[in-house]
């Protein structure tokens, strides 16, 4: 697939917010600052689309993007983010639970993970969480071009065995990087729309 357009259209706090088109969405979530921002203007090829911040949970709303006239790239909040209150975490938890239960057309969520980092137990909750809730979801590994060479191959593939042996379950997985753009075709593939 090809992008040819792609625009911000809106933030919203909830789903009653959100577009009201019938349009396929493709849901991109992981846990504050694992570049959720940074790969979508990757894979849109837009430096400017979304806002990317050095500072953890940045993106606080459903970000609706669209792409080509006929699909979204929604943005959600980055959940596991320390340093905000308890009323804040729980409200961002709030606003991804609203989205994931009365969402109607979403077609895939991609859920980001940082391939330096060994298995967060945020992540493998949040995983049970949609694998419960029967949400179709894939892993996107992003910062692939951090690692050393030797580990490129055996850290996602580790990181799957360990998701396997918790949750019984090895999603689908494309290893990425915004900075090489690794990743880019086969993310396309899998929206192929």
């Amino acid at each position: 697939m090809i992008i040819k357009s792609s625009k911000f259209i809106k933030s919203s706090l909830s789903t009653n917010e959100c577009p009201n088109n019938n349009f396929p969405e493709f849901a991109f979530i992981g846990r504050s600052n694992v570049g959720k921002s940074s790969l979508i203007n990757m894979l849109t090829l837009n430096k400017k689309l979304a806002k990317i911040s050095g500072n953890p949970g940045k993106t606080l709303l459903i970000n609706h993007f669209l792409i080509n006239n006929n699909w979204f790239l929604v943005d959600l909040p980055g959940y596991g983010y320390a340093k905000i209150s308890k009323k804040e975490k729980k409200k961002i938890e709030n606003i991804i639970v609203d989205y994931f239960t009365n969402r109607m057309n979403i077609s895939i969520t991609f859920v980001l993970i940082d391939i330096r980092l060994h298995p967060q137990e945020i992540d493998i909750e949040f995983m049970n969480w949609l694998k419960k809730n029967n949400i179709n979801f894939k892993i996107i590994f992003t910062k692939e071009d951090k690692l050393k060479l030797i580990e490129k191959c055996e850290k996602a593939k580790k990181y799957i065995e360990t998701i396997f042996t918790k949750l019984k379950i090895s999603p689908e997985y494309i290893v990425s990087s915004s900075k090489t753009k690794k990743g880019r075709n086969e993310l396309l593939d899998l929206i192929n729309l």
